[in-house]
């Protein structure tokens, strides 16, 4: 879990080189729409594309729970553009010290059911 803590430390710090030594040269980030960037050098772009549009942005995780190499997390993201902010989870898969995937999901019912996580207290 720690890579996972370490990898949204560089998100939050907007840390483009410090992503980018965490991510598996095979790294897959997928969004909440189901969106997929694969590859390293494809992601850093992508996370310096969306650090220039969301200067603000940063997540915040309250629970984690790993199972093998995959860890999900529960938390809210922070940002001035409200389509960005509120709750979220996001499960990451580990390869070693480094994460070959990083997902974020839509807080939602379904998604919490599906990926093992009690309902969301009102």
């Amino acid at each position: 879990m720690d890579v996972v803590v370490r990898f949204n430390d560089r998100i939050n710090a907007q840390d483009v080189e410090g992503l980018a030594l965490l991510m598996s040269g095979d790294h897959v980030f997928v969004d909440s729409a189901g969106s997929r960037i694969e590859g390293r050098q494809a992601c850093i772009e992508a996370w310096r594309g969306f650090f220039a549009a969301f200067p603000d942005y940063r997540n915040v995780f309250t629970s984690m729970r790993a199972a093998g190499d995959l860890v999900t997390v529960e938390g809210r993201s922070v940002c001035t553009q409200p389509a960005l902010a509120g709750p979220a989870l996001w499960t990451a898969r580990a390869s070693g010290r480094q994460l070959a995937e990083w997902r974020v999901h839509e807080d939602s019912p379904a998604n919490r059911l599906r990926l093992g996580l009690p309902s969301r207290r009102a």
